[in-house]
């Protein structure tokens, strides 16, 4: 289309840099606050008024377009950073960044990496029409540098950062961990149970509001009648995503990144949280075999180090399970569609009743993963047909899906004394439902069936940490004082460390803890690169080849 086509206003590059921004400003608005997505509208026609009013792009003289490069670039793209995180996450967990630096992000399911090209190539567009505005008005080019200030002061990706870095000269940074009960197990049952988990991925309690979700959570409700339901299970920072949430149920303890504050924060992780004693470490001195199977792959975010260095026998995740599907083509981005999976866990538990012996046995769906699912065939052919956004449709196929298994495997006397567990590992982030999940108080799913548990419904202000004691002393394992890790049996009636405290100011506590931080590394390499005896010494200006010189490769 040649100029002459277009209006004469449309013809220079005025109003496309000042639509780009106002778009970029609007997008960010309603992605960083609880606006509704069509406030973005009126948000960008404001910002267009008030350019047309200031005539923002077309100064007066007398003074000349220059050459300069905005300082507020650098935080434009911090701004951008934060808010690709918003928009994809919800919620934006500093430490889930740096855990996945450090714990390996291959086998990443790619639909975010597509997303995230994307976003650069706008983000790139806005930096674009930013340097335009500032080198042609002379006005904005006078007061961006108060504007970039702003922008970095008012970043919360930055604000939380300056927090956690704050925590090497706090005056107490050993807060949680004067709170830290190393779980220790007092009497075990003459014949313990067996142990059945399944983590459903972002399926949390939240969604068993019929008012704001109608059936999606009915499944998962209707067997909850039959054992105990916990409500009230909230989550603090560091517990926001799968690893986290499952440290946090597992070992009763956030996740808090290795060398967070200290030089090699980057380094692979070889060990995840050597320095505390889990779940598998308990069973697995007390002769349980125990297995975990997802449909991830285990390489992912150090899943499969987790589990081996804490006591499981047999880590099975996309790379082993995948090659033994009757159709290899049947995968989703991430890896397993969770009737594949669920196959595959029924199949072990009968492998694990026919060896005898207790046994446990962890399993991690995919299902409703954000931000769309990954509704199963067998849910299709249920269901009717997926439009590919709906998460309230993948909700009540994981929840079909899971409760299908566990009546077909008590069906056929796989269960006997054998406690099971269903839990969200963390809360969901951003997905289609997102305006009706933060509309009001938010918990996870767990509940627990079998091994004599009269059902009942548990009301109570507790973490995910509380899980792990509350597991134990399910079996029938006695806890000092009920306690384990940073959490307390919620059978026991004692109080929750939320229920004493309050989320706030446990989250408070997190961004200043040095002390657990350091306990769950215990082991772990975090000093810098190159020990004093060991650092490279400064090559010397004299001639390549001189006596006494070291030459570069």
């Amino acid at each position: 289309m040649s100029d002459l086509a277009l209006p004469p206003w449309l013809r220079g590059p005025r109003w496309w840099a000042l639509l780009t921004l106002g778009l970029a400003l609007g997008f960010s608005a309603v992605t960083v606050t609880r606006l509704p997505d069509m406030t973005l509208v009126p948000l960008a026609a404001g910002w267009l008024f008030l350019a047309r009013r200031w005539r923002w792009g077309a100064p007066p003289p007398p003074e000349p377009p220059a050459r300069v490069w905005p300082w507020s670039l650098v935080p434009l793209i911090l701004w951008g950073i934060y808010v690709f995180l918003a928009d994809r996450f919800g919620i934006v967990d500093l430490g889930a960044v740096f855990f996945h630096l450090q714990a390996g992000i291959s086998e990443h399911g790619g639909g975010r990496l597509v997303v995230a090209a994307l976003f650069t190539l706008a983000m790139l567009l806005v930096l674009a029409a930013f340097t335009w505005l500032v080198r042609v008005d002379f006005r904005w080019r006078r007061r961006e540098r108060l504007l970039a200030v702003a922008l970095l002061v008012g970043n919360p990706l930055l604000i939380d950062l300056g927090q956690r870095g704050a925590a090497i000269v706090t005056e107490d940074g050993a807060w949680l961990d004067r709170q830290y009960v190393a779980p220790v197990i007092r009497e075990a049952p003459p014949t313990p149970p067996n142990l059945l988990i399944f983590y459903l991925e972002s399926l949390e309690r939240t969604y068993a509001n019929r008012e704001r979700f109608g059936d999606a959570y009915a499944p998962l409700a209707a067997l909850g009648e039959r054992g105990v339901v916990f409500e009230g299970v909230r989550q603090l920072d560091n517990t926001g995503w799968t690893m986290a949430g499952m440290i946090a149920s597992q070992c009763g303890t956030p996740l808090m990144p290795a060398g967070l504050l200290h030089d090699r924060q980057f380094e692979p992780l070889e060990r995840v949280v050597p320095g505390v004693t889990c779940l598998g470490d308990l069973l697995d001195a007390r002769g349980y075999a125990l297995s975990y199977l997802g449909g991830a792959s285990t390489r992912f975010a150090g899943k499969g180090r987790f589990y081996t260095d804490h006591g499981f026998d047999r880590v099975r995740g996309r790379e082993t399970l995948a090659p033994r599907l009757d159709d290899p083509d049947y995968l989703n981005s991430w890896g397993l569609f969770d009737d594949s999976l669920y196959g595959f866990v029924e199949e072990e538990v009968r492998r694990l009743e026919a060896e005898g012996g207790p046994w446990g046995l962890v399993s991690l769906s995919l299902g409703t993963h954000p931000p769309n699912g990954f509704p199963a065939r067998a849910c299709r052919e249920r269901q009717g047909e997926f439009d590919g956004v709906d998460i309230l449709y993948s909700v009540e196929c994981s929840a079909w899906l899971v409760s299908r298994l566990v009546r077909r495997l008590e069906a056929e006397g796989l269960l006997e004394d054998t406690l099971v567990v269903i839990a969200s590992d963390h809360l969901s982030m951003r997905v289609s439902a997102w305006d009706r999940l933060i509309a009001g108080p938010r918990a996870n799913t767990f509940m627990l069936i079998g091994n004599d548990l009269p059902p009942r419904r548990i009301r109570v202000e507790a973490s995910t940490m509380d899980v792990l004691p509350t597991v134990l002393e399910a079996m029938g394992f006695s806890l000092d004082r009920h306690r384990a890790g940073l959490g307390v049996s919620l059978f026991a009636g004692a109080p929750t460390l939320v229920e004493e405290h309050g989320l706030e100011t446990l989250n408070a506590r997190l961004k200043e803890e040095t002390a657990l931080q350091e306990r769950l590394w215990q082991g772990v390499d975090i000093r810098p690169p190159f020990p004093p005896a060991e650092i490279p010494p400064p090559r010397s200006t004299a001639a390549p080849g001189a006596p006494g010189t070291a030459s570069a490769d």
